[in-house]
C-alpha cells in the first residue's frame, strides 16, 4: 500500500507504543497491508451477525468488539505500508474499498437492530458520501480534509458507545434505544460532515479561481 501523506488520516494512536510494535512485528512477517485492510471486511460482517442475532450482553458487546478491530486494521495497514515499507502499487484502491464496505456493513446493522432499517441504509449512504466528498477534493488538487461531527473515528466511536450501552438490555430493556440514538447521531452527523466538506473545497476552488484571476 502506497499512500500519499496528505492522503493520510491523521491519527494520534499511530504514535503509541503499542501501535508501533504491532506494526513492526507485522512488517517483520512481511504481512501485506492490503490484507490487512481487506480483513476489516469479515470483521465488520462477523459484527453486523453478531449484533443482528445475538441477544445482549453478547451480541452488542461482540458488535463493539468488531469495530474497535476495524478501525485497529484501518491503522495497521498504513504503518505496514509507510513506516514499515512495505507499500505497493494497489495500496490506495485498498485503503479505500474495505473502509467503504466495512462502514456500510456496520451502520446498515446497526440501523436493524435499532428497529429502522431505512435510518442504517441512510446513515451508511451518507457516511459514504463523506468519504466520497474527502476523495473528490484530493482529485481537484487540495489536501484531503478528514475533518467534520461524524468522521469515521467519530462514528465509530458512537456505535461503539451505543452497542456497550445496549448490552445492558438485559437487565434495563430501554438500554437498547441506545442503538437507535446512535443510529440518528451517524445519520444527522454524517450529513453535517458533507456540507462542511463541501463547503470548504466551494471555498477552496474560489480562492484558486482567484489567486489565477490575479496571476
Amino acid at each position: 500500500m502506497t499512500i500519499p501523506t496528505e492522503s493520510r488520516r491523521p491519527l494520534d494512536t499511530r504514535s503509541a507504543g503499542w501501535a508501533k510494535a504491532l506494526a513492526a512485528s507485522l512488517a517483520k512477517a512481511r504481512v501485506s497491508p492490503d490484507l490487512i485492510s481487506a480483513i476489516s471486511i469479515p470483521i465488520a460482517l462477523a459484527g453486523a451477525v453478531a449484533l443482528l442475532y445475538l441477544p445482549a450482553p453478547a451480541g452488542p458487546l461482540l458488535c463493539a468488539v468488531a469495530v474497535q478491530l476495524r478501525l485497529l486494521c484501518n491503522l495497521l495497514d498504513g504503518m505496514v505500508a509507510v513506516e514499515g515499507g512495505l507499500g505497493g502499487p494497489t495500496g490506495p484502491l485498498w485503503n479505500e474499498l474495505p473502509d467503504r464496505i466495512a462502514d456500510s456493513v456496520l451502520i446498515v446493522a446497526l440501523g436493524m437492530a435499532a428497529g429502522e432499517p431505512v435510518l442504517g441504509w441512510a446513515g451508511a449512504l451518507l457516511a459514504a458520501v463523506t468519504a466520497y466528498i474527502r476523495t473528490t477534493g484530493g482529485a481537484l488538487g487540495f489536501a484531503q480534509d478528514f475533518s467534520g461531527v461524524q468522521s469515521k473515528p467519530k462514528r465509530m466511536f458512537v456505535m461503539t458507545l451505543g452497542c456497550l450501552v445496549a448490552a445492558a438490555a438485559t437487565w434495563w430493556p430501554d438500554a437498547w434505544y441506545a442503538l437507535l440514538v446512535a443510529a440518528w447521531i451517524i445519520l444527522v452527523g454524517s450529513a453535517l460532515t458533507c456540507v462542511t466538506r463541501t463547503l470548504k473545497i466551494a471555498s477552496q476552488l474560489r480562492e484558486r479561481a482567484a489567486a489565477a484571476g490575479k496571476a
